[in-house]
């Protein structure tokens, strides 16, 4: 017995570190595919979607708060790999860490379901993982580059802007897709396959078209995105969004199709608010499809079971029900 509480007393550790080192890995991996479509508007350098963030909020919500070392090791690794280490690096790990441990506070205090199969859910990750908890990993950061000197200070709030939409972006696309990965059971059936499939490459050509066309077609993403919506909820939804945003990404790096001829700034708030417009879409339509699904299949279930109560009332009930009118008769000639 000694021998197991002590073996099991090692493997905590064990368990523990090799936990952190696989959420540093994910997190400097998934910061490093973010850079690859990094733009330039006003000498600040932004990803649209820094997926990293999305990655550690995920991470956070399946393995609890005890996976945060794993984060703060990934963003000093990726400083790291960014240029030589300056006083800035704390301030970033430090904001790079709170943000999604915030957001997963926040989150688990309302009551939210890693399921996302409520419209709650859809509306607590935008309002609260999103858009407030990522004020705190750009103000931290940006302040760091700022107080390091590494950032002028007419540049402070394009910086923290580019900073906040990034991180806020990375969970709202991110983040759902992690989610649903995790919690998928089953593969779909062969019919669904056929029509995932389908879908699969009307997104690629349709998306590609769209996002690299001088027509400014765009807004083609978005019956897509419905579809999918309608037919795979979430899954299906979030998959589409993730690939069209990465897409405009590239054409809006390239300046081509519907970001030809357009200032950096321009460039950047087309894109932002191209990707944020779909994110929510995508989320909170997949979210009450889900939401009635879920409802629909529940009044199902009860009218079944109501049903079987019913049958089975009756066939107990009936031989009862029947003998007080055979009796009544014979009462009747007796009394004669």
């Amino acid at each position: 017995m000694a021998g197991v509480v002590g073996y099991q007393e090692l493997r905590r550790p064990a368990a523990f570190a090799l936990r952190t080192l696989a959420v540093a890995a994910c997190y400097f991996a998934a910061a490093r595919l973010g850079l690859l479509c990094r733009l330039t508007a006003q000498s600040a350098v932004f990803t649209p979607v820094y997926p990293s963030t999305g990655v550690a909020l995920a991470c956070l919500l399946v393995f609890g708060l005890g996976c945060w070392p794993g984060i703060s090791l990934g963003a000093f690794f990726l400083v790291l790999s960014l240029g030589p280490p300056g006083p800035d690096v704390v301030g970033i790990m430090v904001g790079n860490t709170a943000g999604p441990v915030c957001a997963c506070v926040l989150l688990r205090r309302v009551g939210f379901r890693t399921d996302l199969g409520r419209l709650r859910d859809g509306v607590a990750l935008v309002f609260l993982g999103a858009l407030a908890a990522m004020l705190i990993s750009s103000t931290v950061g940006v302040v760091s580059l700022l107080l390091a000197g590494k950032l002028a200070a007419p540049h402070f709030w394009s910086t923290w802007l580019a900073w906040w939409v990034g991180d806020a972006m990375g969970v709202l696309l991110v983040t759902p897709v992690l989610l649903v990965l995790w919690e998928a059971r089953r593969p779909p059936s062969a019919v669904r396959w056929k029509e995932a499939l389908a879908l699969a490459v009307v997104t690629v050509v349709l998306v590609t078209a769209a996002t690299h066309s001088t027509m400014s077609a765009l807004f083609l993403v978005y019956p897509v995105v419905i579809w999918a919506a309608l037919r795979f909820r979430l899954p299906g939804a979030m998959l589409c969004a993730l690939f069209a945003s990465v897409m405009a990404a590239i054409a809006a790096r390239d300046g081509v199709g519907a970001f030809a001829r357009l200032s950096p700034v321009q460039v950047m708030l087309k894109l932002q608010l191209f990707n944020g417009s779909l994110a929510l879409t995508a989320l909170l339509l997949s979210a009450v499809i889900t939401e009635q699904h879920h409802t629909r299949r529940s009044v199902e279930e009860a009218c079944k079971e109501l049903a079987e109560v019913l049958e089975h009332l009756t066939a107990h009930g009936s031989p009862a029900g029947r003998a007080p009118a055979r009796a009544q008769p014979r009462r009747e000639r007796g009394a004669r």
